[in-house]
């Protein structure tokens, strides 16, 4: 019964990762059936990713709806419901530590990074997620405004950067988008939902938000305070090599010599998860049978999906990626790489598996009052501008600090204008925006282009994945400054119209009275014959008497 029920909804996840992928593949199709002929075994690898992509993406969300989100709630008010502080700081500090060091972007990331052993980068940029993720469950206890720890950590992290070499600038800031990935986001915001579920008042549920974005703080801080201690001229890039396929066996080969490194990534970003939700269990949760066996089946389906959506990612997307920005950085009117990168960045926006997890949440959290729509349209209008200006950023040489910090100088600046639970949710949002397709695909187009036309891969090509999770934050909060006014507007119909009803009310009152006044005047004037002249027959007998 629970698999037959389960089947059911994986079918309504597979439509919908199907109507979010088809529109990339559709603007790849277009591209290479006119201004970029690739080979047939690059577009067959894609064609093959595309399929593992939608099914990986679909079992991946059915399994976050099962597993990992039940397991962030059943922790996160556990955690809090034990009223133990120190407790609370040692259990965030772990999940932020272990999940991050379990999230598959990260080894990449590491990889990119010279002069820095691979461990001591892991290491810092896990311990910097713990750091902010208790910070961030400290603050939903102690109230502290959320716009304020943004502005002092910003300015805090922009400040530092002015004493990072350039080429290394790029690769910190990626690292935020980077460790909020597929395995991080669903576990932390439901997390915040557990939290947030211990507390009766009002702003329960807007500060069950920006847990994710606090935490992408924290690698921003540690890659930067790495490249100032180990003095690194960081960032080197070494080129990716496009796989030259001459059959379909070397194709079938391609994909499974690949599948056995991603189960190996994928079971080790599970496996603490699943031991510490073990230990928690025996200790605290005391959860029934029924619901442990929900819970592996949803692991089950999260490990599949992962597995599968991956290996369609890094084989399929990525060599798509990079060959298509090296054939249009050789084309004469290469500036129409700035539309192209638009227009994919409006739609592999919705391809991301984390932006399904947060519009859910979204929806769920207040009750609709924010639709799905109106935050995927947000999103996608702003990872379009973010792609558009990083490919310009490209092609003009314009350094990565000029358009990140007036963009998020505009950002908190908008904190003190928009609802705070939509700055919550965008700050979260520029997070979840930069996941496994903006690592693969897009940071492979940019490379691609940026090789091509001769720049610096270390310093323009990286931080396509910061300026994606920096510009949500901008749409997402304007998206609440109108919802602010509509609500207003709402309200004010909503009196005008309860001061109306009022005002006839007291009108029909009036009238009911003027009424009632001219009845009784009526039934004096229509009394009987006998009645009206009876009063002057007595007058005239007493003056008589």
């Amino acid at each position: 019964m629970l698999f037959r029920k389960n089947n059911t909804i994986l079918l309504e996840k597979l439509k919908e990762s199907l109507a979010s992928v088809l529109p990339v593949v559709g603007i790849v199709f277009i591209l290479c059936f006119t201004i970029v002929p690739v080979p047939n075994s690059i577009l067959m690898a894609f064609v093959i990713g595309t399929l593992m992509l939608i099914i990986g993406m679909g079992m991946f969300t059915l399994g976050t709806d099962l597993a990992m989100t039940p397991i962030g709630e059943h922790v996160g008010s556990a955690t809090v419901r034990t009223r133990k502080l120190w407790l609370i700081i040692l259990v965030s500090f772990i999940i932020g530590v272990i999940i991050t060091m379990s999230e598959p972007d990260l080894q990449v990331l590491a990889e990119q990074v010279p002069n820095i052993p691979n461990l001591a980068l892991i290491l810092a940029v896990a311990i910097g997620v713990g750091l902010f993720l208790v910070l961030a469950m400290l603050r939903i206890f102690l109230r502290i405004p959320l716009n304020i720890l943004f502005i002092g950590f910003y300015v805090t992290v922009f400040i530092i950067a002015q004493f990072v070499p350039a080429n290394y600038l790029s690769v910190a800031f990626d690292s935020g988008g980077v460790t909020t990935g597929p395995m991080t986001v669903p576990f932390i915001l439901a997390l915040g939902v557990g939290v947030a579920a211990t507390r009766n008042d009002g702003n329960a549920e807007q500060d069950s938000f920006g847990l994710v974005a606090l935490g992408s703080i924290g690698p921003i801080f540690a890659v930067l305070i790495l490249g100032l201690v180990f003095k690194t001229e960081g960032g080197a890039y070494t080129p990716a090599v496009v796989p030259s396929i001459e059959d379909t066996r070397q194709l079938g080969a391609l994909f499974t010599h690949e599948i056995p490194h991603v189960l190996l990534d994928v079971s080790v970003a599970l496996l603490p998860i699943i031991v510490f939700f073990g230990i928690f269990q025996i200790a605290k949760l005391k959860i029934k049978m029924r619901e442990l066996l929900k819970l592996g089946t949803g692991l089950l389906y999260t490990y599949v999906g992962l597995v599968l959506f991956l290996t369609g990612a890094n084989v399929g997307f990525m060599p798509m990626g990079n060959y298509v920005g090296q054939l249009i950085g050789a084309l004469e009117y290469r500036w129409i790489i700035v539309p192209i990168g638009m227009l994919l960045g409006y739609f592999i926006v919705a391809a991301e598996p984390a932006v399904h997890v947060l519009n859910k949440q979204v929806v769920e959290m207040t009750a609709g009052a924010i639709p799905k729509k109106a935050m995927s349209i947000s999103l996608s209008i702003g990872v379009s501008i973010s792609v558009g200006l990083s490919m310009l950023r490209i092609l003009t040489g314009l350094p990565l600090m000029y358009l990140l910090i007036p963009g998020y100088a505009l950002a908190l600046v908008l904190t003190f204008f928009s609802p705070k639970m939509f700055t919550a949710i965008a700050f979260d949002s520029g997070g979840v925006a930069s996941g496994p397709m903006t690592a693969t695909f897009l940071l492979s187009l940019a490379i691609g282009l940026c090789s091509s036309i001769g720049g610096d891969v270390a310093i323009n090509a990286f931080g396509v994945v910061a300026m994606v999770a920096m510009t949500p934050l901008i749409t997402i909060q304007i998206l609440g400054m109108f919802y602010k006014r509509k609500a207003k507007k709402t309200q004010l119909v909503q009196s005008v119209t309860e001061s109306e009803d009022e005002l006839l009310e007291l009108f029909d009152d009036e009238m009911n009275f003027e009424d009632d006044t001219d009845l009784e005047i009526e039934a004096i004037g229509e009394q009987p014959p006998e009645f009206a002249t009876s009063a002057p027959e007595s007058e005239e007998v007493i003056i008589d008497e």
